[in-house]
């Protein structure tokens, strides 16, 4: 039997039931399919399930998401990270809606919208059209890696796992097939202690015969992160409202809400200069402890500075705004924003 048909089989039987998945024998829905796909970019399924839940009751088509304003579906993407997802998702929405609302149903018609690279236009197109076309994620690349014993480190080893995996997608059924390979890597090809007695292809798979499973796939070793640092500022006035303001369109966290902070830099700023810094004229004085977040390449250190606030507020930052306090949850505040918030509220500033 076809390592494509052993797949499918086992498939059949143990498929995931997912929020965005479509029942067995029904056409899947291609706003669902991308929708899930970019919000599935470097996130988990369990933390992606509720947000796809909220995303699909509050716009229901791919010309309703276009509709909206880019700040709530910004607001409604707060804490799922990536935030560059969040402003290519509505471009594409809207990109896709001014065509007529169909989605194009090639690879290359796919990676021509914003936001879609070669993977999610592969798995959109296997999925939603049944294109037979390979989709290579990050479960798909340890599969085909343990299945071969490819033990070139990634990425440079990539074209390869691209290769082996177009040559196993079958031409009946390649959604499914597409879907099978995530599942497998999932829930049985996984990245520790792999249940390799449950997996259709153990017979085959070359790791397994090696002993060497859990080896695979090799990874080139990442450099280490540089530290960055900021003090943010945490304003919060005598009616409960705290002192917010929009980050530019373009960049790291574009067009999020944030509390007002000093620029990131690769030095602590001294308590003196970041209130130079300052989104208001007030008297500061430092909140105990630090916050630090890890991005993708950097990670970041935060200090934070409380306003004593004067009777009379002056120079206040265009740009700026108050927010009730009460409503914090509902502005864009990406996880780091939340969690110098946290740290503030916690320490009894504007609680």
């Amino acid at each position: 039997m076809r390592l494509s048909a052993k797949l499918l089989k086992w498939y059949d039987r143990h498929r995931r039931d997912l929020p965005w998945r479509a029942p067995p024998g029904v056409r899947p829905d291609p706003y669902r399919v991308w929708l899930s796909e970019i919000m599935l970019q470097q996130t988990t399924v369990p933390t992606v399930a509720p947000y796809f839940h909220t995303f699909v009751a509050r716009w229901a088509t791919v010309a309703d998401l276009a509709a909206a304003e880019l700040d709530d579906v910004l607001a409604a993407w707060a804490g799922l990270g990536y935030y560059a997802r969040a402003r290519n998702l509505h471009e594409c929405a809207r990109a896709v809606a001014a065509a007529g609302g169909r989605f194009p149903e090639t690879p290359s018609g796919l990676q021509a919208l914003p936001g879609i690279g070669p993977y999610t236009a592969g798995a959109i197109a296997a999925i939603a059209f049944d294109v037979p076309v390979a989709a290579v994620d990050g479960n798909v690349e340890r599969v085909i890696a343990r299945l071969h014993g490819i033990e070139d480190p990634l990425p440079g080893a990539r074209a390869r796992v691209w290769n082996l995996s177009r040559e196993l997608v079958p031409e009946d059924r390649p959604g499914d097939f597409a879907q099978a390979l995530m599942d497998l890597g999932a829930t049985v090809c996984a990245p520790r202690r792999p249940v390799c007695d449950r997996c259709p292809w153990a017979t085959e798979c070359v790791a397994r015969r090696k002993g060497i499973v859990e080896d695979l796939p090799r990874k080139a070793p990442r450099p280490d992160r540089p530290l960055r640092h900021a003090t943010a500022f945490w304003v919060a006035d005598a009616d409960g409202r705290v002192l917010l303001r929009r980050r530019p369109r373009s960049g790291l966290l574009g067009g999020m809400t944030e509390i007002p902070s000093t620029p990131w830099t690769d030095r602590p700023w001294t308590v003196v200069a970041a209130r130079g810094e300052a989104p208001l004229r007030a008297r500061w004085e430092r909140v105990p402890g630090v916050v630090i977040h890890g991005f993708t390449h950097f990670r970041i250190e935060f200090r934070l500075l409380r306003a004593r606030l004067p009777r009379r507020l002056e120079g206040i930052d265009a740009g700026a705004f108050w927010c009730p306090l009460p409503e914090l949850d509902r502005q864009a505040l990406p996880t780091l924003m939340r969690k110098l918030a946290r740290h503030a509220l916690e320490h009894g500033h504007g609680a």
